[in-house]
């Protein structure tokens, strides 16, 4: 398979895999920068062999060369791999976080350095497989020189207040590849490549009702299993297919198919284009959210331009999923995870940490007979609270001022999950104690890690809403104590 490499420096591959998003695109790979021979060659056999076996993506390939310039301007004065030894990624470490970025002139972002060392690392793991004469025999990457430092902790979901102003832009927004586009990644959680490449006969009617929607996963190379969806979304696609209806008409083959799809408004450096009916690119469609988020004036908390990106989507469908006590592998099968443990990470929030603030007004009092309609408005349920709240309603650590509904129990109470930011649950100062334990426990298994990092951050939600309620129930337990002395003199 070697023997078919290309000559020279700089080769031109093309990516015929049918189902890759850059199919039939040419890639132009320079390896002239790497100075030392045997390095070009470990690099160039890298490249042609998983280009030519398909272990690799070309795009990804062609992304590894590119940060391995930065790795080449560290080891230019390395002749071979053999040679390198732990301590020499150690300093490679340190050489990333002071690198200044020739492009923009500050130092390279957090990603951009392990990029750099993901890349290395996959050429040496993969040489210790194929080429093992050329790397050192023992492992020279300790597996944790990034893992976990300066992770966030909280996922970048689009918070309520920004969706709403969203949604309302959208009313009036002219550009219907966005107008309906925000609208499907809303309401699927696709991945933004995945949606571009959506065709004419991604929605069908539901067996039942509704609708449901359809799509090939391009990172995991399957087809998606049918997804309901909301009749907006369904609507969404369907104004797509209709305004795409007379460019369709103008082009041949798969492009027929597809309902993203727009002519070419304007020359690039390398060509003259303009009028040609192609798919929206990526970049495309980046720029017109910056613009409608600039346009529309969506602002933060700061008042700053809120940064927003198409893979934020994804993660609040997950977030609002996992608020509303969804299991989290439904989530990971609705955003089509290999592996649960990826849902976990990057995607599931909860949004009770904003809700933390809102508890404080709600729920908790000292006395359960000091129950009336300030806290049970409704006068049906409040009669049928103070009779049942020694029986039905009461809970371990509360009580439940409606744990029925149209003679159903309430999922919530039957699973237990996020009673405590319900409105419909209230504690009191005899159950102090019993948080207290609650708590202990849940910052016992934190602190011991017995669920796995990743999995321990979902307690986090539910410990912050805990010492709320704990520091209040205390003001409340001082307060009466006050009472109680201030009586007593």
């Amino acid at each position: 398979m070697k023997n078919n490499q290309p000559l020279g420096d700089t080769w031109k591959l093309v990516d015929n895999d049918s189902e890759s998003q850059n199919n039939g695109k040419t890639f132009n790979f320079d390896f002239s920068f790497v100075k030392g021979a045997e390095i070009k060659n470990i690099v160039k056999s890298y490249v042609w062999m998983n280009y030519r076996t398909g272990n690799r993506t070309l795009s990804n390939l062609y992304l590894n060369i590119t940060q391995f310039k930065l790795i080449n301007e560290f080891i230019c004065n390395i002749t071979s791999f053999k040679d390198m030894t732990n301590d020499d990624i150690s300093v490679f470490v340190s050489f990333l976080r002071t690198k200044i970025s020739d492009k923009t002139k500050r130092p390279l972002a957090y990603i951009s350095q392990k990029h750099c060392l993901d890349a290395l690392k996959s050429i040496f793991h993969w040489c210790q497989i194929h080429m093992a004469e050329v790397v050192p025999k023992t492992e020279i990457f300790t597996g944790g020189e990034y893992t976990g430092t300066n992770r966030k902790l909280k996922i970048e979901f689009i918070p309520d207040d920004i969706v709403g102003k969203i949604n309302e832009a959208l009313i009036t927004e002219e550009n219907p590849y966005i107008k309906y586009g925000i609208i499907i990644l809303q309401s699927t959680g696709i991945r933004i490549g995945d949606m571009l490449r959506l065709t004419i006969d991604c929605v069908k009617p539901h067996l039942i009702s509704g609708y449901t929607i359809t799509w090939y996963d391009h990172k995991n190379r399957k087809e998606r299993p049918p997804m309901p969806i909301p009749s907006e979304c369904a609507v969404a696609v369907e104004k797509l297919i209709n305004y795409t209806k007379e460019l369709r008409e103008q082009v041949d083959g798969v492009l027929k198919s597809y309902i993203f799809i727009n002519t070419i408004q304007s020359a690039s450096q390398f060509s003259n284009r303009i009028g040609e009916v192609v798919i929206i690119k990526l970049d495309t469609f980046r720029w017109w959210i910056n613009r409608f988020i600039r346009d529309n004036g969506i602002c933060d908390t700061s008042g700053e331009l809120y940064n927003l990106t198409s893979h934020q989507f994804r993660r609040t469908l997950a977030t609002d999923m996992l608020s509303k006590g969804t299991n989290i592998k439904v989530i990971q099968e609705v955003l089509g995870h290999t592996y649960v443990s990826t849902t976990k990470l990057h995607y599931s929030d909860v949004k009770d940490k904003e809700r933390a603030e809102v508890f404080k007004s709600i729920g908790i009092i000292g006395n359960i007979n000091k129950v009336d309609a300030t806290v049970i408005s409704d006068e049906v349920e409040l009669q049928w609270f103070n009779a049942n709240k020694d029986k039905g309603a009461r809970m371990c650590d509360g009580y439940c001022t409606k744990p029925f509904t149209d003679g159903k129990i309430c999922d919530r109470l039957l699973k237990r999950q996020k009673c405590y930011t319900c409105s419909r649950y209230i504690t009191t100062l005899e159950h102090l104690e019993a948080h207290k334990s609650h708590l202990k426990e849940l910052e016992q298994q934190l602190e011991e890690n017995i669920y796995g990092e990743h999995y321990a951050e979902h307690f986090t939600p539910t410990i912050e809403v805990l010492k709320v309620i704990v520091s209040r129930l205390e003001e409340l337990k001082d307060g009466y104590r006050e009472d109680t002395t201030t009586s007593n003199q």
